[in-house]
């Protein structure tokens, strides 16, 4: 596939922001901190487990001299804000879903999961053997990060309903969170959706904000509490999405990057 091409179908978009200067990593004594800033709660399972797994790994790997310091949802950035904040230098690392950003570039669904996409494996395959890095490197470039791998979830489910879904009449005005390709499906379906941190979803369940919400599977979900708020479950999705979070770098520029960081 042609990546130039591939970009252009999927109408990459311009950043359309200025990166302001911020504070640079914290040095001392020939050590350096850098920042990792999430969209997941504090000690949430699986996902929050996948972004402190590889700081610590990086701390480890070289000797203490670099540590990653791992921030959750809220406690530096707000979640959805913590791609922006490597961008503009308030963080080093990120780690959250690529199509969570699909207002910088559709294109980033593609490294998360589309309906009737590719599973797991074959996403991994693409990304890896098959050309999918090299065109995620061509749109991350314009803002000046890179993009890797980091943690898999699997097909998910179709999310959790307060009302029991009968047909495409009911689905009509329904409040729902499900972010990606797949939510502008459901808009064509005459639903109204929205994009939400992990975090935030189920106040919004029980405030009557949102009547739906996707997010992941039985295992995320269940810590998270929609079961109670929300009584019909739809499980599996009706693709093969596999939703992938994904861990960001420092911007391209910053030097100590290259050595773990750079293609």
């Amino acid at each position: 596939m042609d990546r130039r091409s591939f970009i252009k179908t999927a109408g990459v978009a311009g950043l359309g922001t200025t990166a302001t200067a911020l504070a640079a990593p914290a040095i001392a004594q020939g050590t350096m901190t850098w920042r990792m800033v999430t969209t997941w709660p504090k000690n949430f399972p699986g996902l929050g487990v996948g972004a402190q797994r590889p700081a610590d790994r990086i701390t480890a790997a070289s000797g203490g001299k670099l540590t990653i310091q791992v921030y959750s949802a809220g406690e530096l950035v707000p979640p959805l804000q913590s791609l922006d904040a490597v961008i503009d230098g308030t963080a080093e690392m990120s780690h959250g879903a690529a199509y969570y950003w699909q207002n910088k570039s559709p294109a980033l669904s593609f490294f998360t999961g589309v309906p009737y996409g590719m599973t797991s494996r074959e996403l991994t395959a693409w990304v890896r053997y098959m050309g999918g890095q090299e065109i995620w490197d061509e749109i991350y470039d314009q803002f000046g990060v890179q993009g890797f791998l980091s943690g898999d979830t699997g097909t998910r489910a179709g999310g959790w309903f307060k009302n029991e879904l009968t047909g495409v009449d009911s689905v009509q005005g329904l409040r729902f969170r499900t972010p990606g390709l797949g939510g502008r499906v459901w808009e064509k379906l005459g639903v109204t959706v929205t994009n939400m941190a992990a975090g935030e979803i189920f106040r919004a369940l029980q405030a009557g904000t949102l009547d739906a919400a996707e997010f992941v599977g039985p295992y995320n979900d269940l810590a998270l509490g929609f079961y109670q708020v929300a009584k019909n479950y739809y499980f599996p999705a009706s693709s093969n999405r596999v939703w992938r979070p994904s861990l960001w770098s420092t911007r391209r520029s910053t030097r100590n990057c290259r050595t773990i960081c750079r293609r």
